[in-house]
């Protein structure tokens, strides 16, 4: 089946990407935008909980947690943030021995050169200079202490936003991670050590990722929303989150569906599969966790105009559950929930996907 995308004004066929159907509910968390996906541990495994301290210890053991994975396997499923041939910081999905210290192996395979190298898809590489050594101490208020060596200073500076929201956003996948504070030897940085970038007391989330400039310009009156967009490379197909700034007296949640629905910049090799002529009919509703979403009948662009893309759902999914106490979208046309998606089944509401891009490459 031939898929309609577009990507400001051209039409552009991609294949469908497999994508983890297990679902997770959005984390609360205390910033507006910053919500990250729970990713639960192994039974044997910890994030390293300490007591807050000026030293920077490695990660250490700390309280456990089931993820309600197969406690049997040697492996386990993390995200990792790299950057792909369009310069762009996108999570991939892998399979990594578990261990007792998964902050600090998550840092180390985003290494160049390091054990990520096999295991990178077409396209993407890995953010962190080769050689880099870490540990990483996570404080009891929910800061990541990352204390990298010399050799993490060797970074592109043109790459330094794109190394510090890998770092940033690959740490903060774990529930118990709010904030990533960057060391260099022990030494807390308060800017990124090339190009200056600001870090200030940690970075979150809320900071965004693969920032936009756009039309709003205006930092203290607007705020921020991530979208999740789709990329190509190859045969292969993926999505993008992209934090985007929308005046500050906007309603969140229709800011969110209706800058998803403008489609990614003209500027960016990013595409979707919203037809332009989507529509919200009503303002978005929220009721226990879920937020219910009326659209057009331009939504349904599948088998003959009669049921809607799993990309769309994705896309609305992986957006909405970023903000805070969001764990469903159900999604109806025209005030009708019985709608079918490709597969021809009735489409129940939609869990955020526990881990992105997990498709074989």
């Amino acid at each position: 089946m031939r898929k309609v995308l577009r990507k400001g004004v051209p039409i552009l066929a991609f294949t469908m990407l497999t994508m983890a159907a297990c679902s997770s509910g959005a984390n609360e968390a205390g910033n507006e935008m910053d919500t990250p996906p729970t990713n639960y541990l192994e039974e044997d495994e910890s994030l390293g909980l300490e007591e807050d301290t000026d030293d920077v210890p490695d990660e250490a053991e700390g309280d456990e947690e089931n993820s309600g994975d197969d406690a049997t396997s040697d492996s386990v499923q993390r995200e990792l943030y790299l950057i792909d041939s369009n310069g762009l910081v996108v999570p991939q999905t892998f399979e990594l021995p578990k261990t007792e210290s998964v902050l600090k192996q998550s840092l180390e395979y985003l290494v160049d050169g390091g054990p990520v190298t096999e295991l990178l898809p077409n396209g993407f590489q890995a953010v962190l200079p080769a050689g880099t050594e870490v540990t990483v101490n996570l404080k009891s208020d929910g800061m990541a202490v990352a204390d990298f060596s010399n050799e993490f200073k060797d970074y592109n500076p043109s790459q330094e936003k794109q190394v510090l929201e890998a770092v940033t956003w690959t740490l903060t996948q774990f529930e118990n991670v709010d904030s990533v504070q960057i060391n260099v030897n022990g030494y807390k940085q308060d800017t990124m050590p090339v190009d200056g970038t600001p870090i200030g007391e940690g970075v979150s989330r809320a900071n965004g990722i693969n920032l936009e400039t756009g039309s709003v310009t205006d930092v203290v009156n607007s705020k921020a929303v991530t979208l999740y967009f789709l990329a190509q490379h190859g045969e292969n197909t993926y999505y993008v989150p992209v934090t985007r700034r929308v005046a500050t007296g906007t309603e969140s949640l229709t800011a969110a569906v209706e800058e998803l629905l403008k489609g990614p910049s003209n500027e960016s090799q990013l595409i979707t599969d919203f037809r332009h002529e989507v529509a919200l009919i009503d303002e978005p509703l929220y009721e226990n966790g879920t937020v219910t979403l009326n659209f057009n009948e331009s939504l349904l662009s599948q088998n003959q105009g009669s049921a809607v893309s799993s990309e769309v759902l994705n896309m609305l999914a992986l957006t909405l559950t970023e903000q805070e106490g969001i764990e469903k979208v159900a999604v109806q046309v025209n005030g009708e929930a019985d709608i079918l998606s490709e597969s021809g089944n009735v489409v129940e509401p939609v869990s955020r996907p526990t881990l992105v891009n997990t498709g074989a490459y």
